[in-house]
């Protein structure tokens, strides 16, 4: 649970720009104050949680069809990672394929939600998304 006043980062992985700014815009209204980085491709998610300067953000909220590198091989390349592999993973897809949904989870994903298309309806997901995975759940990483 994070301590009060604790600011969480999270890792919004997201190509589409309304998305990302909803998005950040419900994360702003959570009740968990966060600070969210945004990669908008898949190559440059890895870069940020792999690369020299790797930040160690409390979730990842990863659309699956981004650029350069898909989704599900962000996903596939954060469980594969030591350092990285316990760090909640939220899905979030316009898709409601059975095969995205079902290798989403065979990979290691935490959730997966699918996108509401109403702008009301998204900003609320988004916010309880962040709430609970944020502010209620325990992580492998925290002390208990």
């Amino acid at each position: 649970m994070a301590l009060l006043g604790e600011t969480r980062t999270i890792l919004l992985v997201e190509d589409n720009p309304d998305d990302e700014s909803l998005a950040i815009r419900a994360l702003g209204q959570c009740s968990v104050r966060s600070h969210a980085v945004v990669a908008r491709d898949g190559a440059e998610a890895l870069h940020l949680l792999h690369g020299a300067d790797a930040i160690d953000p409390d979730l990842v909220l990863l659309d699956l069809k981004i650029p350069k590198v898909p989704g599900l091989d962000v996903l596939r390349r954060i469980r594969a990672n030591e350092r990285t592999r316990t760090i909640p993973v939220v899905v979030l897809s316009s898709s409601d394929e059975a095969t995205d949904i079902d290798e989403s989870f065979d990979l290691g994903a935490n959730s997966y939600i699918r996108k509401s298309v109403d702008l009301d309806a998204f900003v609320e997901m988004i916010q309880q998304v962040g709430s609970y995975w944020l502010g209620l759940n325990l992580t492998a990483s925290e002390e208990h």
